[in-house]
């Protein structure tokens, strides 16, 4: 018996009736269909199904993460970078599900070390970025950025990011970050509006550690925009590679800079393959 776990945004109701009528024809189809609402629905799905923006994906990861099911996502959101298709295709996605037409990409995910002022550790991961941002009402946050334990810079910014290669077209693409091509196995360091001689993202390798020791008083981490730590008298961050990986489901093999084009809506007028008219 084939199952498929379905995740829907509980307050978009074109995603709603979408979704309802995905899972109809699913179940038509002998596939048995379970709302996603916790981990448990999900470990031993074929394919979590998720109707939503890239909030609603990545709330899914959180319930797929430590096994290999495969997240496909439909984007009813904005960008909507980590789904792979419009809700325009929704008949099409859901023929691809049904004749089990998808291949897996998988991408890397960061863990996290946070080390609280009274020595209380904080354990936590993200697909897309750690954020590190100061709290309600200050002016900036203090900062030291090390990486593989030696000191590079400290400065005060309005915020950092530590993103992942998935990430890297999130907020760090917004904070005018590189973008990085996800079979690329990278962390990147972002600091935003940061008042010092060295501000530069740095783009690290798979076996680095970036560490970032937080001197301001008062900041908050965000894991994925979605899960915050408070940090009270200064913080140690440490984000390395993690073993765990998130599995998204494709249904074409077009490249990486086809979506980037697609989804930025990128100019490209006038380009053409070197001797297309030789």
């Amino acid at each position: 018996m084939r199952k498929i776990a379905l995740l829907t945004h509980e307050w978009r109701q074109d995603a709603l009736e979408r979704a309802r009528s995905a899972k109809e024809r699913l179940g038509k189809a002998g596939i048995t269909v379970v709302d996603a609402t916790c981990s448990s629905d999900v470990a031993d799905a074929e394919l979590l199904l998720v109707a939503g923006g890239d909030g609603t994906i990545l709330r899914g990861a959180e319930f797929t993460r430590g096994t290999k099911v495969p997240i496909l996502g439909i984007n009813f959101g904005h960008v909507g970078f980590l789904a792979e298709a419009e809700p325009s295709s929704m008949d099409e996605v859901v023929t691809a599900v049904i004749e089990h037409q998808w291949t897996v990409e998988d991408r890397m995910t960061l863990d996290l070390d946070i080390t609280l002022e009274n020595g209380e550790v904080i354990h936590d991961w993200a697909v897309n970025e750690a954020s590190i941002e100061k709290a309600h009402g200050a002016r900036t946050i203090n900062l030291g950025i090390g990486v593989d334990g030696r000191g590079l810079s400290t400065y005060n910014a309005d915020a950092a990011l530590i993103s992942t290669p998935t990430g890297s077209t999130a907020y760090n693409f917004s904070a005018q970050g590189p973008v990085v091509w996800p079979d690329v196995e990278a962390m990147i360091f972002n600091p935003i509006a940061a008042h010092a001689l060295f501000t530069r993202p740095l783009v690290v390798g798979p076996n680095s550690v970036i560490q970032v020791q937080v001197y301001s008083r008062d900041a908050i981490i965000w894991c994925d925009g979605r899960r915050p730590v408070d940090v009270v008298g200064g913080a140690q961050i440490e984000a390395r590679h993690s073993s765990e990986r998130v599995y998204l489901a494709r249904l074409n093999d077009s490249p990486f800079s086809s979506r980037l084009v697609r989804k930025f809506h990128l100019p490209v007028a006038g380009w053409r393959k070197r001797g297309a008219d030789d």
